[in-house]
């Protein structure tokens, strides 16, 4: 008989894109272990996010340490912890790294470590979308006997559960009801201008859809207060919200929201994940195949977003909106 598993940790780093996407393993990995202590080992962004979620006992957040003797505090803490199973969602260099300084009696191992003791084998899993890639490492962890990992086959993240942790703000008597709003997600990384559609072109969208009835509100860090200024100039009464939010409010502004329009980068996925109608922009410089946000989402390519035409983002948004 196999040993029981009472105390499971999970490791999942990176960008707020594979973070969203990685919650539907999450959610399987809390079904097979509903007895178990469950930990994350992750960074502080998603920290609040993570804790409102209903996988986990506990979340740790220095999941990339800064340097050799903090890497080896953190090694002595999870050996110490004494955990039955690590899943490892991330399985990149740095988390096989993990696995290695846990030598030589190290947990039951779910990832592509060297020599781990639950692997996901094959080169097929570099051509596989991020939930499919992960169904099939549950599958081989033998948690998901049925993963579906056909391609568009394995189920979105589902994040029904923001809604439910959130406060209900309580409406005023007599104050107008409120307007259904769309997201604009302008930004994204500093270094990858490719990955965005230019912020002119938001601010024409935005142009088009406000007399439609629908309020505008620009999300994204604080960097990207300049692009919210330059869309508010071109429609009165837009709201900026970049550098406002947290990630656990991103996720229940899209659970409400009537739609979101976003770059692809991490809050697009976000917002998607959370139930928002979403349109999803990709240039040439990402494989939609492999990272695109599932659930209510229209996904439009282009070779270069500097040659996307407004209308036809303002076709697909209206459409989505008059559904």
């Amino acid at each position: 008989m196999s040993k029981e598993i009472k105390k499971v940790l999970v490791i999942k780093l990176g960008a707020l894109g594979d973070f969203v996407l990685a919650l539907a393993a999450m959610k399987k990995i809390r079904e097979a272990h509903p007895k178990a202590k469950i930990t994350l080992l992750t960074t502080p962004p998603f920290e609040a996010l993570a804790k409102l979620s209903p996988y986990f006992n506990l979340v740790e957040t220095d999941g990339r340490p800064g340097g050799f003797s903090e890497t080896m505090a953190m090694i002595s803490r999870i050996r110490k912890a004494g955990y039955d199973r690590i899943y490892d969602l991330q399985t990149n260099n740095r988390t096989n790294w993990y696995f290695q300084l846990l030598r030589p009696f190290p947990p039951q191992w779910s990832g592509i470590a060297f020599g781990c003791a639950l692997p996901q084998k094959g080169k097929a899993r570099l051509r596989m979308h991020t939930l499919e890639r992960q169904a099939d490492q549950l599958k081989a962890a033998g948690i998901w006997p049925d993963a579906p990992t056909e391609p568009g086959a394995a189920p979105p993240p589902d994040l029904s559960w923001i809604l439910r942790k959130s406060k209900e703000t309580r409406p005023v008597p007599g104050a107008n009801a409120p307007k259904p709003y769309v997201l604009l997600v302008p930004g994204g990384s500093a270094h990858r201008p490719e990955k965005r559609w230019p912020v002119e072109f938001y601010a024409q969208l935005a142009s088009l859809l406000k007399p439609r009835g629908l309020d505008i509100i620009i999300i994204g860090g604080p960097q990207e207060s300049a692009m919210a200024r330059h869309i508010q100039k071109a429609v009165g009464g837009a709201r900026d919200l970049t550098g406002r939010t947290d990630f656990a409010q991103l996720a229940v502004l899209g659970a409400k929201a009537a739609l979101a329009v976003g770059n692809d980068t991490g809050p697009t996925h976000l917002l998607a994940a959370a139930g928002a109608p979403t349109i999803a922009l990709f240039s040439d410089a990402s494989d939609p195949d492999l990272c695109a946000p599932r659930g209510h989402v229209t996904v439009i390519r282009s070779h270069d977003l500097q040659a996307l035409p407004v209308s036809t983002v303002a076709s697909a948004a209206i459409a989505l909106t008059t559904r």
